[in-house]
């Protein structure tokens, strides 16, 4: 066993498996950027104060969170999550709206690892700061769908649900903690009900779903605005061939969500850790950082958790192979230098063995490499200016003058 191996809760992620990452962070920056969402590029700490602020009450910030001193004093958390970092970018540099970013970073979280989740995470996720039109939830909501069925799973459920303003809100968390005083719940909420009681609802425990059976529902008691809000919303998704289904309990896992709010749930993976995606509205995260007044929305999905689901159902299984053609060279290794050269200078992914390895040798790296084509170049190609070229599949070859191999492995390719 090595010496010193990765921290518990993280792991390597190596070729080939990190080439399927790769390919799915592609994916869904083609996905995002065609509606008009530009990277941002953030720190992976923070001030501790910016994740305070949006959820001293969750396990997140309470719990889960990586606190330390930097050598200059200064409290500083890794990032657990992707929000606040782009909303307190988003104060700092104050750039028009509405402001469409996208994002892909580790997040980190104490807490115990388990499949699809580990205290090292990543995830990808949008937001979109500016207005608070019910379109621009549709749009988001219907980008995460997207992103999801682009990786090829089918087997979804889009939960939705609103919590409300600080119009509605309010009236309807006092009415929960009446009706929670009342009933017998887990040893973790039965102090924390009457600080947020919402937590209750999301609770996943055999006591809590029981007492909760019957509690009040929050798009019950959406005031005039949050209540079209909600049903524009539904409208949109509707249009657009989105299922959904109106989820009641649904209230994720930090303070700063208002209205709209949702979760992707995969049907191949255990109901306790299925959601692969979610997010929601959240208009008065800018204030608590310092901002003026910006309504924002915005969805995180983690690689992981994505990846776990494909792999259950069988779709997107990442790049066949890492290049396309091997160089195998005996006449020292020179020629296959500059021939992967001029190759990977024209488009064309190749590699080639080093050390002066046997012909043997240099065919089965090509072989485990997934090369469809290898380029023999032997004395006797080299004393003619010529390479021999080999489907790795049919075994059939021919001799082209090295001027020509570009062209020809092109045709090959079909490129």
């Amino acid at each position: 066993m090595a010496e010193f191996q990765a921290p518990v809760g993280t792991r390597d992620v190596l070729p080939p498996e990190s080439a399927r990452w790769a390919a799915l962070v592609a994916r869904f920056a083609s996905t995002v950027t065609r509606a008009g969402y530009g990277l941002v590029v953030g720190p992976m700490f923070e001030d501790v104060g910016v994740f305070e602020r949006v959820g001293e009450s969750t396990d997140v910030v309470r719990k889960e969170m990586y606190e330390f001193d930097d050598k200059g004093g200064r409290r500083i958390a890794l990032r657990p999550e992707g929000t606040a970092p782009v909303v307190r970018a988003f104060v700092q540099h104050r750039p028009p709206v509405p402001f469409k970013a996208w994002y892909v970073a580790p997040n980190f979280r104490y807490e115990r690892p388990q499949a699809g989740r580990f205290r090292q995470h990543h995830q990808v996720g949008v937001e979109a700061l500016g207005t608070d039109d019910p379109d621009l939830d549709v749009e988001v909501v219907a980008l995460c769908w997207e992103v999801a069925r682009g990786l090829g799973l089918r087997h979804m459920t889009l939960l939705l649900n609103s919590l409300g303003d600080d119009a509605c809100r309010p009236a309807y968390l006092e009415q929960l903690k009446a009706f929670l005083a009342t009933k017998e719940l887990c040893k973790e909420h039965r102090d924390r009900s009457v600080e947020n009681p919402l937590r209750v609802l999301d609770c996943k425990r055999d006591e809590c779903r029981a007492a909760t059976a019957g509690a009040p529902r929050m798009v019950d008691h959406l005031c005039d605005d949050c209540r079209p809000h909600f049903e524009r919303v539904q409208r949109g998704l509707t249009a657009l061939g989105i299922p959904f289904e109106i989820e009641p309990r649904l209230v994720r896992g930090l303070d700063y969500y208002t209205r709209t709010t949702f979760e992707l749930a995969s049907g191949a993976l255990e109901s306790a850790q299925n959601a692969i995606g979610g997010g929601g509205r959240y208009d008065k995260l800018t204030e608590a950082l310092g901002g003026p007044p910006t309504p924002g929305i915005g969805f995180g999905m983690g690689i992981e958790r994505l990846l776990l689901a494909c792999d259950e159902e069988g779709v997107f299984a990442g790049p066949e192979r890492a290049v396309d053609v091997w160089v195998v060279d005996t006449t020292g290794g020179e020629a296959a230098g500059a021939l992967a050269h001029v190759l990977r200078d024209a488009g064309i992914a190749t590699d080639r063995s080093f050390d002066e390895r046997s012909m043997k040798a240099q065919f089965k790296a090509a072989d485990r490499s997934g090369a469809r084509i290898a380029l023999v170049v032997g004395e006797q190609e080299a004393a003619a200016g010529e390479v021999t070229v080999r489907d790795l599949g049919s075994g059939e070859q021919t001799t082209v003058p090295a001027p020509d191999v570009v062209d020809h492995v092109r045709k090959l390719l079909g490129e």
